[in-house]
């Protein structure tokens, strides 16, 4: 159980927009002085030597899959393959190098993505394959499987002749097979220490899980690094409100984790060509019936979910990637006069980016999926890719940005997250549409719920760093020093 920090006294610190070194005082959890004038008021804090770092405050991961991030870990790695070819020549090698597998335990994979794929998929071939062992082969966005059909026996699934199942049916198969994963507390407080050694304090949980119950029970056996905003998604929204759990609300003695929004998928995504569009993909039938993206929840269904969220006092997160998932969103909270956030807004029509501001809604995005997906965006959103992962114009609109990563779809780093919306580039690449850049001041302030600098009065999640984030390079912002970070006032990574 956590308990409560000793006061500190954090000496020669810089702070942001302030000349020289300064001292703050840590004590209850806060800041409770910058430059402390009077001796009795730091009597018994622990000095704290910083050296002249750069004191900032401590960063969040707005959309994070614990689970799925915890889980990647055991799963063999596909994010380097280009091909279906590929996908089953590291499948057959990964079969070989484990032997002879029980047939009733479920081989998983992990990170495909057939957004670019030339070649077709097949059920035959995977099952040539892995003709025994259940094999299930996740993509990158976690939006689809790759299964072979001892695999989709054993998850109740009925692929067609190419062996994917994608969205609704994919998203539910995972939840249930996530939730028989057998996952000691100790690998989600690996999970969380990596995350502290980032600088990170605090992430919002959208597993399709029961986050409400779970994260409590993890916090007790001592994944005590973070705190945790719990979503809830529609097929526990009424067990939520019976309980009286309201947005805000505290659900662990400590205060760590606390009740977050209601999490409602509206389409797929870029990958799988499922996000819902305006326009068609091109290279579908645009007469076909899913030509341009899926409907995940329609748009009754939506606004009903909205309405009990409200009248409940729960806020909401949605979905939406494609611009008309966008659109009709942004449609139902303005019908239903209530804020929220959409999560990734990865393309947005022109007349709908002053919406989000107009109505409070925030923009949930996720940086280096633009990094990740501008091959695929230029594809298959061919003509409208000035409008797509449109930070930049998002900013301009007015809305409130958040960053994160929808781990482990990407890295869990804000400062990886943040160097994406700054640069847009990675590696030697030319930057992808540099006009839709965020300044870096503005990316830090999206990554620390707003807070601009070391405040008396906040919360104590701090984060020390060796270098000044703002006068580097996009690359080196990638890999940021990290010296100390706190939580509550205590420490939760030391490198001091």
């Amino acid at each position: 159980m956590t308990t409560a920090a000793p006061p500190l006294l954090l000496r020669g610190a810089r702070l942001p927009g302030a000349e020289g070194e300064h001292a703050v005082l840590l004590r209850d959890g806060r800041i409770a002085a910058v430059d402390p004038r009077d001796r009795a008021e730091t009597a018994g804090a622990e000095p704290v030597e910083l050296g002249g770092r750069l004191l900032l405050p401590g960063l969040w991961d707005e959309h994070v899959h614990l689970t799925q991030h915890v889980i990647r870990r055991r799963r063999f790695d596909l994010a380097d393959t280009a091909s279906p070819r590929e996908v089953l020549e590291r499948l057959g090698a990964e079969l070989a190098r484990r032997g002879e597998a029980a047939p009733d335990e479920l081989l998983v994979g992990y990170g495909f993505r057939d957004g670019l794929w030339t070649e077709a998929p097949s059920l035959a071939a995977i099952d040539l394959v892995a003709p025994r062992v259940p094999v299930a082969l996740v993509s990158g966005d976690l939006h689809c499987a790759w299964l072979n059909t001892a695999g989709a026996r054993m998850l109740g699934l009925a692929p067609d002749a190419s062996g994917l199942v994608r969205e609704g049916p994919w998203i539910a198969a995972s939840a249930r097979l996530e939730s028989s994963s057998t996952l000691p507390a100790s690998a989600y407080r690996e999970a969380a220490e990596d995350a502290a050694r980032r600088g990170v304090v605090g992430v919002v949980e959208l597993e399709h899980a029961d986050n409400i119950a779970e994260w409590p029970a993890r916090v007790a056996a001592g994944v005590e690094q973070l705190r945790v905003e719990a979503a809830v998604w529609p097929d526990r929204l009424e067990a939520a409100i019976a309980a009286g759990h309201r947005t805000g609300d505290a659900l662990d003695p400590a205060g760590l984790v606390r009740m977050g929004p209601l999490k409602i998928v509206v389409d797929g995504s870029l990958n799988t060509r499922t996000a819902w569009c305006w326009e068609p993909y091109p290279d579908l039938d645009p007469h076909a019936e899913h030509a341009c993206g899926v409907i995940t929840t329609a748009p009754s269904e939506l606004r009903e979910l909205l309405r009990r969220a409200r009248d409940h006092g729960i806020s909401a997160a949605v979905h939406a990637i494609g611009d008309r998932a966008n659109s009709e969103a942004l449609d139902a909270f303005a019908e239903l006069g209530m804020a929220g956030r959409i999560e990734h807004a990865q393309l947005v029509a022109e007349r709908d980016f002053p919406r989000f501001a107009a109505l409070g809604v925030v923009a949930s995005v996720q940086p280096e999926h633009a990094m990740d997906d501008r091959d695929v965006a230029d594809h298959h959103w061919a003509g409208r890719t000035d409008r797509a992962f449109a930070f930049g114009s998002l900013h301009a609109a007015g809305a409130e940005l958040r960053l994160g990563s929808d781990a482990p779809v990407a890295p869990l780093d804000p400062w990886i997250s943040m160097s994406a919306a700054v640069a847009r580039r990675r590696g030697d690449r030319a930057p992808w549409h540099p006009e839709q850049r965020i300044p870096f001041e503005v990316a830090l302030a999206a990554s620390t719920r707003g807070r601009a600098t070391v405040a008396v009065g906040d919360p104590a999640d701090l984060v020390a760093v060796d270098l000044d984030p703002a006068t580097l390079d996009p690359d080196a912002l990638r890999t940021m020093p990290v010296a100390a970070t706190w939580l509550a006032g205590r420490f939760t990574h030391r490198a001091l």
